[in-house]
Parts: structure tokens; C-alpha cells; sequence
């Protein structure tokens, strides 16, 4: 999984420089112009019912899922060295290369696009990336760089399930999912990997996966599910260390001092708002029961179930993440860092063979 997760990286990368040379040039080459400059960054073309403004601030619903995955870094946090320190780096420069990278990118995009934005919207193909790559470099083209989109979807759901498989695990070993005896199981068999958690896992997400085949509204609302969640995860411990943290709160090594309330405030407000804005149809204010936005729904039955678990059984044994390290072991070391892995392995992980 490191190397296919290595590759992954290599190919997005390559795919953004590609897609931002190639665009313009195919364009050109093709004897078409590019858009002008006002176009690219001043027309509004709102295709909805909804007032201008709020529709503006519906078009943030696509770079919030593009930028929603900042936790990944935090994914890798009881694997790394001086975590304290390197998963918040990790998080801004991913954040922030992200956002570089995806002006560029929706830059050239907009400057090759067919300027009538209806047509790219309800292109035959089903995907207005796919009509504005058959647009610029013909049919060739358009399906060279669609098969690469696609296999890289492909690897994105295999980081995914490795991302939720540490997570879950994690919480399975601390007690706090449903069966956690079971799913925290290690193979000895398959190189110590949590085997039946990645398996439990891959079954639950195609029996989500089977909601992409009712209508687009379901699908949307199960994307909308992970923003709307993964930013209320977010800010809840935020708000919580604000409003009733402050005696308790000892800086860490990534402190950023006096700045760090309105820092954590602006996170909060900018949290909730994307809470919020994942929740409302995008076709306007009265939508069919086919344009509906339904994430209310799925986020609401997520969120009654995980509270109605804790309370009713969760409580009752869950005290939070279970110490796998000794208190005097330090981490300034490779030899300490690897000494305490092995206590970990020792101490909390059921190591019984398949």
C-alpha cells in the first residue's frame, strides 16, 4: 500500500501539470481562443434559483470537498516522528499546496472552457471535466487524460479504505465501535494487519456505494456526508477546548501563542459554516423531491445512531484512547520510538493468529 499510495501522489501531480499545459495548448492548436481574463475571473454565470450571492457561496461546495481531506496527515500521527510538531506542518503545507495547486488548475480550466457554461454543465458525456477536455483536445485526448481520472479515483478509494482502517482500528482498540473485540483482531498470518477491520470496512462502504445507484440525489447527499461530518469532528473539540478548555490547556509544540484563540474561533465559524452550506439543495429554494439535498437525513441518522450507542452502551466501558506506551518513555530517539511501538504491540494489541 505505501507504493500504490506513492505512485497515487506521483500520477496526481503529474496529471495537474499535464492538464495545465495541455488545456491551453490544445486549445490554441485547435484554432480557438482562449477565454479573456474577465471571464476567468469575474463572470458569474448562476444557473440556479437561488439569489447570486448565496449561489457564489454554493460554489464553495466544491473546493470544501476537495480540501476536506486535511485529516489525512493526522491519520499517520502515532507513526510519525515528532508528531506534535510534523502533523501540523503536514497539515498546513497539504492544505495550502492544495489550494495553489487547485487555483491553477480551475484557472486554466475557466480560460479553456466553452464559455457557454450550460453546454459544459448538461454535456452528453454525463461529466463537464470530460466536455472540457473533448472541447480542447478532441476525442483522443478527452478520453486519454478521463482514464487516467478514473484509475486515480481507483487509488483514492484504496487510500481511503487504508485512512478509515487506521481510524476504526484505532477506535476498535480503545473499545468504542460496536463488536470491537472482534474487528481490533491483528493477523500474525498477513504481516500484523487488521484484516477483518479492512474487510468490515470494505463491506459497509459498497453497501453505502449501492445508494449512487438509486438517483443524483442520494449520491450527492452521500458525499455531502463526509463534509459535513468530517467538519463537525473537526470543530466540536475546538469549540469544546474555547469554551470550557482554557484551564486545562498546556501548549504544544506547534503553539501559535496569542493568535491562537482567533485562529481557533475563525476555524469554528468557517467549520460550521461549511456544516451548514453542505445541507442546502443547489437548485434553489424550492427543489423536487429529485433535486432534494438529503444529507440532513444521512448525517442525522449517523449522527442519532453514534450518540444513541454511546449513551444506551458505550459509557459504560469507553473512557477514552487506551495508553500503549509507558509515561517515562520518551520519543527523542529512534531506538525509544521503536521501543515503544513494541510495548504497544505487547501491551494493547490482540496478536491472536487467524
Amino acid at each position: 500500500m505505501p507504493k500504490i499510495q506513492t505512485a497515487c501522489i506521483y500520477i496526481n501531480i503529474f496529471l495537474v501539470i499535464a492538464t495545465v499545459i495541455a488545456l491551453p495548448v490544445g486549445k490554441v492548436t485547435r484554432g480557438e481562443e482562449l477565454n479573456s481574463g474577465n471571464f476567468v475571473f469575474r463572470h458569474l454565470d448562476n444557473q440556479t434559483e437561488w439569489p447570486s450571492g448565496w449561489a457564489f457561496m454554493l460554489a464553495w461546495l466544491a473546493p470544501i470537498w476537495s480540501i476536506g481531506s486535511f485529516d489525512s496527515c493526522v491519520h499517520m500521527s502515532e507513526e510519525a516522528l515528532h508528531a506534535a510538531k510534523a502533523v501540523p506542518l503536514g497539515i498546513i503545507w497539504s492544505a495550502g499546496s492544495a489550494c495553489v495547486l487547485g487555483f491553477l488548475t480551475l484557472t486554466v480550466m475557466a480560460a479553456t472552457m466553452d464559455p457557454n457554461v450550460s453546454d459544459t454543465i448538461n454535456s452528453k458525456f454525463g461529466q463537464p471535466m470530460a466536455q472540457i477536455y473533448y472541447d480542447a483536445l478532441g476525442k483522443d485526448g478527452a478520453l486519454g487524460f478521463m482514464i487516467v481520472l478514473c484509475f486515480i479515483q481507483y487509488l483514492i478509494g484504496l487510500s481511503l479504505i487504508v485512512a478509515a482502517s487506521r481510524q476504526a482500528w484505532a477506535f476498535s482498540r480503545d473499545g468504542a465501535l460496536p463488536l470491537s473485540t472482534f474487528f481490533r483482531h491483528i493477523s500474525k498470518r498477513i504481516q500484523y494487519q487488521p484484516v477483518r477491520m479492512i474487510c468490515g470496512l470494505a463491506v459497509i462502504c459498497l453497501i453505502l456505494g449501492l445508494l449512487c445507484l438509486i438517483n443524483n440525489a442520494a449520491s450527492n447527499a452521500l458525499f455531502s456526508l463526509f463534509v459535513a461530518s468530517n467538519y463537525l469532528s473537526w470543530g466540536m473539540p475546538i469549540f469544546c477546548r474555547l469554551v470550557w478548555g482554557q484551564d486545562r490547556f498546556y501548549p504544544g509544540e506547534f503553539y501559535t501563542g496569542r493568535l491562537s484563540k482567533p485562529i481557533a474561533w475563525i476555524a469554528v465559524i468557517y467549520l460550521l459554516f461549511g456544516v451548514i452550506l453542505s445541507m442546502f439543495p443547489t437548485t434553489g429554494p424550492n427543489p423536487s423531491p429529485a433535486d432534494m439535498n438529503y444529507t440532513i437525513v444521512i448525517n442525522g441518522f449517523v449522527w442519532a445512531g453514534c450518540m444513541t450507542y454511546y449513551f444506551l452502551f458505550a459509557r459504560r466501558w469507553f473512557t477514552g484512547p487506551r495508553m500503549t506506551v509507558d509515561d517515562n518513555i520518551s520519543t527523542n530517539s529512534d531506538n525509544e520510538i521503536s521501543g515503544s511501538v513494541a510495548i504497544g504491540r505487547e501491551s494493547a494489541i490482540d496478536t491472536k493468529s487467524e
